[in-house]
């Protein structure tokens, strides 16, 4: 799709945990710590920077694929930032290692994979399934 697109391509989204990051108020738990939803888009927001950037205008990159494990809590106030590295491409089909790290250390990581579409395709077929 891109020639511009090449394994190695990678991208990193950060952010400072806040309440509305937690587990409490994703609702997929209780506490407050780093929502597990939560770090899950910051490493597909990294792998969003690694290649949407490389695209033709009009496209973009849509997830189909989340592999993870959320191996560390990270409580209220500490940094979290996600690493995302291209290591396979197979048409529009992307395959990225997906890693996020805090002030301790790692705090997940797995695979995602994303798929190249053309936004004005994407979201007639997205309309024409609605309700």
């Amino acid at each position: 799709m891109s020639e511009a697109i090449e394994v190695g391509a990678t991208g990193e989204s950060s952010l400072i945990v806040k309440k509305e990051h937690t587990a409490a108020a994703w609702g997929s738990g209780s506490l407050l710590v780093l929502a597990t939803p939560q770090m899950i888009a910051l490493m597909e927001g990294a792998a969003v920077r690694a290649v949407d950037r490389l695209l033709p205008p009009g496209h973009h990159t849509v997830g189909i694929h989340v592999d993870v494990r959320h191996i560390a809590a990270t409580p209220l106030g500490h940094k979290v930032t996600a690493h995302a590295d291209l290591i396979e491409i197979d048409g529009r089909k992307l395959c990225f290692r997906v890693q996020a790290y805090d002030d301790a250390g790692k705090i997940g990581q797995g695979l995602h994979h994303r798929f190249i579409i053309e936004e004005t395709r994407f979201m007639q077929r997205a309309r024409s399934r609605g309700g």
